[in-house]
């Protein structure tokens, strides 16, 4: 994970440099999602039993016309046998991403699906007292039984009866 990291700060910083966050961001996905969804990709760039060279020359017809910082980027991950990392330097990637346009994950769960005009304005309300873009996601859970559980970022709001009946069957239980 930590390699990721670093790997992923890297790209970052010279992406932002250079002006192209959204570019380099854009390609670093769709590269990953190709490589994700084929199994020859994965074998050809992660196998031990292809050259360094060999990958290198795949990878530049395969992403022929992709940001020329990427390339390099990838071309690096092969020389340094860091290919397997690159699906956990996307989400490391985009986490800087959205960091840096100061945008946050919220996902509203409940037991029943909720009105739009309910989680919209949840989120607004989000985006009024932590001044970010939000991304807002909506999902139903029935185990939840009634109430909401907000994830904002990597911070939990637990208001569901599930977990109100939890602390009480807890304090009685103690």
């Amino acid at each position: 994970m930590e390699a990721a990291r670093v790997y992923a700060g890297a790209l970052f910083d010279v992406a932002k440099e250079k002006g192209k966050l959204d570019a380099v961001g854009a390609d670093l996905g769709q590269f990953a999602d190709a490589v994700s969804g084929s199994r020859d990709m994965q074998v050809f760039l992660f196998s031990p039993h292809f050259s360094s060279a060999e990958k290198t020359e795949g990878l530049r017809r395969g992403v022929e016309g992709a940001d020329p910082e990427l390339v390099n980027f990838l071309e690096l991950l092969i020389e340094k046998h860091r290919m397997p990392e690159v699906f956990r330097i996307r989400r490391e990637f985009e986490q800087l991403w959205k960091r840096e346009r100061r945008r946050i994950d919220v996902t509203v769960t409940s037991a029943t699906e909720l009105d739009p005009a309910v989680v919209e304005k949840i989120g607004g309300e989000i985006e009024r007292q932590t001044g970010q873009t939000v991304e807002l996601a909506s999902r139903v859970d029935e185990e939840i039984l009634g109430g909401i559980v907000l994830q904002v970022g990597n911070m939990v709001l637990d208001a569901s009866i599930r977990s109100r009946l939890e602390k009480l069957r807890k304090s009685v239980a103690a």
